[in-house]
Protein backbone atom coordinates (compact mmCIF):
# COMPACT_ATOMS: atom_id res chain seq x y z
CA UNK A 1 0.00 0.00 0.00
CA UNK A 2 1.52 3.30 -1.03
CA UNK A 3 1.73 6.37 1.17
CA UNK A 4 -0.80 8.09 -1.10
CA UNK A 5 -3.31 5.24 -0.61
CA UNK A 6 -2.93 5.52 3.16
CA UNK A 7 -3.50 9.28 2.91
CA UNK A 8 -6.62 8.73 0.80
CA UNK A 9 -7.96 6.20 3.31
CA UNK A 10 -7.30 8.63 6.14
CA UNK A 11 -9.01 11.50 4.32
CA UNK A 12 -12.00 9.26 3.55
CA UNK A 13 -12.25 8.18 7.21
CA UNK A 14 -12.05 11.79 8.42
CA UNK A 15 -14.73 12.89 5.91
CA UNK A 16 -16.97 10.06 7.09
CA UNK A 17 -16.35 11.06 10.71
CA UNK A 18 -17.34 14.69 10.11
CA UNK A 19 -20.59 13.56 8.48
CA UNK A 20 -21.67 11.92 11.72
CA UNK A 21 -23.09 14.29 14.26
CA UNK A 22 -21.61 13.66 17.68
CA UNK A 23 -23.27 15.57 20.45
CA UNK A 24 -22.01 16.38 23.91
CA UNK A 25 -24.29 14.92 26.53
CA UNK A 26 -25.36 16.45 29.77
CA UNK A 27 -24.50 14.22 32.71
CA UNK A 28 -27.21 13.68 35.29
CA UNK A 29 -26.48 14.51 38.90
CA UNK A 30 -25.43 11.35 40.75
CA UNK A 31 -28.27 10.35 43.04
CA UNK A 32 -28.39 7.51 45.52
CA UNK A 33 -32.04 6.58 45.71
CA UNK A 34 -31.53 3.32 47.61
CA UNK A 35 -31.06 4.76 51.11
CA UNK A 36 -31.60 8.02 52.92
CA UNK A 37 -28.33 9.54 54.04
CA UNK A 38 -27.86 11.66 57.12
CA UNK A 39 -26.61 15.21 56.63
CA UNK A 40 -23.14 14.19 57.81
CA UNK A 41 -23.02 11.22 55.41
CA UNK A 42 -24.24 13.41 52.56
CA UNK A 43 -21.53 16.01 53.22
CA UNK A 44 -18.88 13.26 53.23
CA UNK A 45 -20.24 11.91 49.94
CA UNK A 46 -20.26 15.41 48.44
CA UNK A 47 -16.61 15.86 49.44
CA UNK A 48 -15.65 12.59 47.73
CA UNK A 49 -17.61 13.42 44.57
CA UNK A 50 -15.63 16.66 44.17
CA UNK A 51 -12.20 14.96 44.19
CA UNK A 52 -10.51 15.48 40.81
CA UNK A 53 -9.25 12.39 38.99
CA UNK A 54 -7.14 11.97 35.86
CA UNK A 55 -8.98 10.46 32.92
CA UNK A 56 -6.94 9.25 29.96
CA UNK A 57 -7.61 7.45 26.71
CA UNK A 58 -5.14 4.80 25.65
CA UNK A 59 -4.74 4.10 21.95
CA UNK A 60 -2.28 1.27 22.51
CA UNK A 61 1.05 0.20 23.96
CA UNK A 62 4.37 -0.98 22.67
CA UNK A 63 7.42 -2.47 24.35
CA UNK A 64 10.67 -1.15 22.88
CA UNK A 65 14.29 -1.08 24.01
CA UNK A 66 15.93 2.08 25.27
CA UNK A 67 18.23 1.93 22.21
CA UNK A 68 15.20 2.11 19.88
CA UNK A 69 13.55 4.75 22.07
CA UNK A 70 16.58 7.00 21.72
CA UNK A 71 16.54 6.57 17.94
CA UNK A 72 12.99 7.95 17.62
CA UNK A 73 12.68 11.30 15.91
CA UNK A 74 10.11 13.33 14.04
CA UNK A 75 8.36 11.12 11.50
CA UNK A 76 9.19 7.86 13.29
CA UNK A 77 6.37 5.32 13.49
CA UNK A 78 5.89 3.16 16.59
CA UNK A 79 3.85 0.02 16.04
CA UNK A 80 1.26 -0.55 18.75
CA UNK A 81 -0.09 -3.86 20.02
CA UNK A 82 -3.64 -2.79 19.20
CA UNK A 83 -5.27 -3.43 15.81
CA UNK A 84 -6.68 -0.50 13.82
CA UNK A 85 -10.37 -0.03 14.54
CA UNK A 86 -10.15 -1.70 17.95
CA UNK A 87 -11.79 0.34 20.77
CA UNK A 88 -9.63 2.62 22.90
CA UNK A 89 -9.30 2.10 26.65
CA UNK A 90 -10.69 4.83 28.90
CA UNK A 91 -8.71 4.90 32.14
CA UNK A 92 -9.29 6.81 35.38
CA UNK A 93 -6.22 6.98 37.60
CA UNK A 94 -4.83 4.00 35.67
CA UNK A 95 -7.94 1.81 36.09
CA UNK A 96 -9.94 0.70 33.05
CA UNK A 97 -13.51 2.01 33.26
CA UNK A 98 -14.72 1.92 29.65
CA UNK A 99 -13.95 1.38 25.98
CA UNK A 100 -14.69 3.91 23.29
CA UNK A 101 -14.08 5.21 19.80
CA UNK A 102 -12.54 8.47 18.65
CA UNK A 103 -14.87 11.18 17.36
CA UNK A 104 -14.14 14.67 16.07
CA UNK A 105 -16.48 17.49 17.10
CA UNK A 106 -15.77 21.09 16.11
CA UNK A 107 -12.13 20.23 15.28
CA UNK A 108 -11.57 18.67 18.72
CA UNK A 109 -11.06 15.01 19.51
CA UNK A 110 -13.41 13.23 21.85
CA UNK A 111 -14.36 9.70 22.82
CA UNK A 112 -17.75 8.10 22.33
CA UNK A 113 -18.10 5.45 25.03
CA UNK A 114 -19.13 2.11 23.56
CA UNK A 115 -18.80 -0.14 26.61
CA UNK A 116 -18.67 0.94 30.26
CA UNK A 117 -17.37 -1.40 32.95
CA UNK A 118 -20.06 -2.02 35.60
CA UNK A 119 -19.82 -0.14 38.89
CA UNK A 120 -19.41 -3.45 40.73
CA UNK A 121 -16.42 -4.43 38.60
CA UNK A 122 -14.84 -0.97 39.02
CA UNK A 123 -15.20 -1.16 42.81
CA UNK A 124 -13.60 -4.64 42.83
CA UNK A 125 -10.58 -3.24 40.96
CA UNK A 126 -10.10 -0.56 43.65
CA UNK A 127 -9.49 -3.16 46.38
Amino acid sequence: MSEEDVGDDWAEAMAEQTEEEAKAVELDELKDESTNLSEEEQSKLDAILDIPVTISMEVGRSLISIRNLLQLNQGSVVELERVAGEPLDVMVNGILIAHGEVVVVNDKFGIRLTDVISQTERIKKLK
